[in-house]
């Protein structure tokens, strides 16, 4: 079996994130400027999921890796409470960042 996205899981997720950072639909919508609030309530419901743009957008907005805004089918799990982890991916965004990739 290949891997698929549990939709309806990954706007959980979203919005999970989205209290985390006490960030609200409409901070959201006027940073990958949407014309209105509607697909992000369709993530969250699991009718859609964010384009790959709005995903890496988001990515960005959350200070997270898109692997971590997404649930899947996969056999690993990110684990939220690796702290490793995230200094890794804090490095790298700052090299990165310095190097100009970013």
């Amino acid at each position: 079996m290949y891997p698929t996205i549990d939709m309806k899981a990954t706007g959980v997720r979203i919005r999970q994130i989205m209290n985390q950072r006490k960030l609200t639909v409409k901070d959201v919508k006027k940073y990958l400027n949407l014309s209105s609030v509607q697909s992000i309530y369709h993530w969250f419901n699991g009718q859609s999921v964010p384009t790959v743009d709005n995903l890496y957008a988001l990515s960005e907005l959350f200070q997270l890796p898109v692997d971590a805004m997404i649930a899947g089918n996969r056999k690993y799990r990110i684990l939220f409470s690796d702290e490793s982890f995230y200094i890794r991916m804090n490095v790298y965004c700052m090299m990165a960042r310095k190097l100009n990739v970013v």
